[in-house]
């Protein structure tokens, strides 16, 4: 890793834990779903230019649940997952992480501390460590640099990243350089770099994305196991593997920035709009 890398990382989990000034306030401790949901987005719209990405958009996830959401490009799919994340105001609407957490008032760094980690197609590791420092590195913990330089990994944190390794199907390869690795490796390495912050929701942007045969059906046995554990959002293209994670769960079809369908994955297939707009494309 590079020193500008390392400042990276100490920045944001900096701003993670202080609180961001712009936003007047430190990220909030623990986030309340008592009330079985996770995220919940209510009208909301975001309009560029005129154009609307999202159009009075909304829905809700529940807690462990694996939702997937699928839709033509220009869907405002990415657009929903950047307001989620803060990377992007809506124009009108709301959207709460549980019952008592308003996320367009905290930072995308606040956000990520809160609870939602996000994992963009591309993945996105420290090439020049190996598979076992990239989990180090991400944990949660405190990241000052006077905190990393003399601190040890405790007993609990290495077993904390041995299981997370037995997870992702990483185990053989703790000890190898995440330069070499597959592609599908490098993905399973980012969900378990994601999962060292120890996030309720995660958001996982295609998956599946250039991985082999071998390596989808993986990471959908790798998804099913996190169900439950964590609340999942998937955005994905591929329709099998959709059908193999999504099982008897909700699919979410969007269209020019609206929910257009909701249901089984047998449901939206079989529902005509559906077909027009997209799969019958």
């Amino acid at each position: 890793m590079n020193p500008s890398q390392s400042t990276q990382i100490v920045d944001a989990c900096d701003e993670g834990a202080g609180g961001n000034a712009s936003y007047g306030r430190p990220a909030p401790s623990g986030v309340d779903t008592t009330h079985g949901v996770i995220v919940y987005l209510d009208g909301i719209t975001v309009d560029f230019d005129g154009f609307k990405a999202l159009n009075n958009l909304t829905l809700d996830i529940g807690v462990g649940e694996l939702r997937c959401i699928i839709g033509p490009n220009g869907a405002g799919k990415t657009t929903m997952m950047d307001v989620i994340t803060g990377k992007t105001r809506p124009t009108s609407g709301t959207a709460f992480f549980g019952q008592n957490i308003d996320l367009a008032m905290l930072s995308e760094a606040q956000i990520a501390h809160a609870g939602i980690g996000r994992k963009f197609q591309r993945p996105t590791v420290f090439e020049n460590h190996t598979v076992f420092e990239n989990l180090e590195l991400a944990m949660k913990a405190d990241k000052r640099i006077a905190p990393t330089l003399f601190s040890r990994l405790s007993g609990e944190q290495i077993d904390a990243i041995e299981a997370t390794l037995e997870l992702i199907r990483l185990k053989e390869s703790a000890g190898r350089l995440a330069g070499l690795l597959s592609h599908g490796q490098k993905q399973w390495l980012e969900i378990g770099m994601l999962l060292m912050q120890e996030p309720q929701l995660l958001l996982l942007d295609e998956p599946v994305a250039g991985m082999t045969d071998a390596e989808t059906e993986r990471t959908s046995e790798l998804l099913n196991e996190l169900k439950g554990r964590h609340s999942l959002m998937v955005v994905e293209h591929d329709m099998d593997f959709v059908a193999r994670i999504a099982g008897q769960g909700k699919v979410t079809v969007l269209h020019e920035g609206s929910v257009l369908a909701e249901g089984t994955m047998e449901q939206v297939q079989a529902d005509q709009r559906v077909v027009e707009v997209y799969l019958g494309r």
